[in-house]
């Protein structure tokens, strides 16, 4: 049988390979397919997807199978390719052995930087630099241990910032905007390190979102802070809308794109209101003194700025 042919049904015999009498057990077809998700490289898209859905219709049409759709989802990842932009090959000579890259800087950071690096979808050049940022951010996180205290007094801006991460990396595991949910861990273990001390909860919080991510790293720093079971058997973290929802926001106030000051607003300001308050500015008043407003510019929760 061809390559190709080969390659097109092998998910339906997974489900029963030792079976000498039939492709497989029908009513174990039924219940394990069609699968939930299918991933695969973006080479594959009008090749390996057209061929598999092919061979699934036909073994439908006479049969042979319950269902008539191989895939409920199917997905492609983008390429890895050379430091140049180029895709990797041995003859341009810029091929990445992962081997090397982990006896080096470690499988964590090998982990965590492919999922750093770019989104999903999309085919990235391989960063040499972006590994050593990686590597540092995990060498950060470790050294975040000695902060760890019981009874470290909860800083509401932390607690607001722990659930805000709750929400968004849970939510971008989901979407596979892997990339964002590092972006997210990155920006909550540096608010960690600007605290004196991090309570043992917020700490383990962070651990079991970090998990997917670094494994090894995660499991070990959640044992050398007196957890006796793996990591692995936690629960996932849940966030409280309230807790994780901003009520104060920083609002640049700027006169001709530069800034003039920085106030404080709630969250969701109108901007009838923000207007109100950057022409209540004696700051902005100062410098508007004589002068025509031609027009303000507002953008939502982050700034005015008044043309003139």
């Amino acid at each position: 049988m061809p390559q190709w042919a080969g390659s097109s049904w092998y998910f339906l015999r997974y489900v029963d390979p030792k079976n000498k009498k039939s492709l497989a057990d029908f009513n174990k077809l039924k219940h394990w397919n069609p699968v939930d998700w299918y991933n695969g490289g973006m080479e594959h898209t009008t090749l390996h997807l057209l061929y598999s859905r092919f061979w699934n219709k036909f073994l439908y049409d006479i049969g042979a199978i319950p269902n008539s759709e191989p895939y409920a989802k199917r997905t492609s990842h983008g390429m890895i390719l050379g430091e140049g932009g180029e895709k990797m090959s041995k003859s341009r000579g810029n091929v990445i052995n992962p081997d090397d890259i982990v006896r080096e800087y470690g499988a964590d950071t090998l982990r965590v930087y492919e999922m750093f690096m770019g989104p999903f979808e999309q085919a990235i050049p391989w960063d040499t630099k972006g590994v050593i940022g990686v590597r540092r951010f995990l060498e950060k996180v470790w050294r975040l241990q000695e902060k760890v205290d019981s009874k470290a007094i909860v800083n509401k801006d932390t607690e607001r910032l722990l659930h805000q991460t709750i929400k968004k990396v849970g939510s971008d595991i989901e979407s596979q905007d892997y990339n964002t949910a590092v972006s997210a861990l990155m920006i909550l273990a540096n608010d960690f390190a600007k605290q004196e001390k991090i309570t043992k909860n917020y700490f383990e919080t962070f651990l079991i979102l970090l998990s997917p991510f670094a494994p090894h790293i995660a499991d070990e720093l959640w044992q050398v802070i007196d957890n006796k079971k793996s990591i692995d058997l936690q629960g996932w973290p849940k966030y409280d809308p309230q807790l994780a929802q901003v009520k104060e926001i920083e609002l640049v106030l700027q006169i001709n794109g530069k800034i003039r000051e920085r106030i404080k607003a709630p969250a969701g300001i109108s901007e009838e209101e923000a207007k109100k308050l950057a022409l209540s500015s004696v700051r902005i008043k100062e410098n508007l003194a004589g002068k025509e407003i031609k027009k303000i510019v507002f953008v939502k929760d982050k700034l005015i700025n008044i043309v003139i």
